[in-house]
């Protein structure tokens, strides 16, 4: 799960269809995606960090991380 998108999509109180639509992609897509079951592509990534004006890493958690896979 993407948690600091899905903070920060929240706050900004854009919807799931929004964001598709802002990314070109499907509502389904955009979803999985913030789930986690897909990645984003790093084209969707840094349009992402353009609409909120943040950083990448500000936004994304490395994929090892979002999974559960974290090593200390």
């Amino acid at each position: 799960m993407q948690e600091k998108l899905l903070i920060i999509r929240k706050r900004h109180n854009y919807s799931i269809k929004y964001m598709a639509e802002y990314l070109g992609i499907s509502t389904k897509q955009y979803s999985e995606k913030e789930k986690g079951r897909f990645e984003f592509t790093s084209d969707e990534m840094f349009d992402l960090k353009d609409l909120f004006g943040l950083c990448i890493e500000d936004i994304f958690m490395p994929r090892k991380h979002e999974i559960g896979d974290k090593v200390n």
